[in-house]
């Protein structure tokens, strides 16, 4: 979709690539394979409570996003090429929907799947974001995928990867629908405030020339993210 406005990959570009994508090795290996994990305080803490603790939940919630990886990677290919807030407002809210109704769906009626699988299927929807913002669909297939689609679907499984999460902590029913409402809050907060700090710094990087001249090694390197998160899950899989 956007590869015929990416400026050749030079001698610069490429050595950006290879840097970053040695960074973001390094970085992976020291790094949880659970994209949805919780910190073992905050796990003991959902355990042990019981009744309506809304605030608490609220930044548990948003504790969840900001530290969430997956989701920010995700988040990050998809507002790379969107200039108009419209546009961001509107793809962000359709990704918060999918990623509220599962969320709330899987944890209310106990409906859970393998977490590693969940995971590795949020890796991909990293590489697809990547691959959509490299225009690979349309010179491979000669056609555009409907991206508000696809954000929503992937928003399904980001939610789903996270009620699959909870389940395993087993909330007490004691205020249960209130603290996952604020849960969820706390995710949408925690959204808009790493989404914000996002677009302020894209906002100065687009007013550089090396924007469109570091755009494809960028998306590359998302992708690159993206499988290193399908690998570790599927690993695990494997191994449990």
């Amino acid at each position: 979709m956007f590869a015929a406005q990416f400026a050749p990959p030079g001698t610069t570009t490429r050595r950006l690539l290879l840097a970053l994508s040695l960074i973001l090795l390094i970085l992976a290996a020291g790094a949880d394979a659970w994209a949805h994990n919780v910190a073992e305080g905050d796990k003991g803490y959902i355990q042990e409570s019981s009744g309506i603790l809304f605030w608490p939940f609220v930044y548990l919630g948003a504790k969840h996003m900001v530290s969430g990886y997956d989701h920010l990677l995700f988040l990050f290919g998809v507002i790379f090429f969107l200039y108009r807030m419209k546009d961001i407002g509107l793809y962000v809210t359709l990704f918060a929907i999918g990623h509220s109704t599962t969320m709330l769906f899987g944890v209310l009626t106990g409906t859970s799947a393998n977490a590693y699988v969940i995971d590795a299927i949020i890796g991909l929807s990293v590489v697809y974001k990547a691959l959509d913002n490299l225009g690979a669909y349309q010179r491979w297939f000669g056609f555009q995928p409907n991206t508000k689609a696809a954000t929503l679907i992937f928003g399904f499984f980001h939610g789903f990867g996270l009620a699959t999460k909870i389940i395993e902590f087993e909330i007490a029913n004691e205020g249960l629908i209130p603290n996952l409402l604020a849960f969820n809050i706390g995710v949408e907060i925690g959204q808009l405030l790493a989404l914000g700090t996002i677009l302020i710094l894209m906002g100065f990087w687009r007013r550089t020339p090396s924007f469109m001249r570091h755009a494809f090694a960028v998306n590359v390197l998302l992708m690159t993210a993206g499988f290193v998160l399908v690998g570790y899950q599927l690993a695990g899989y494997a191994i449990s």
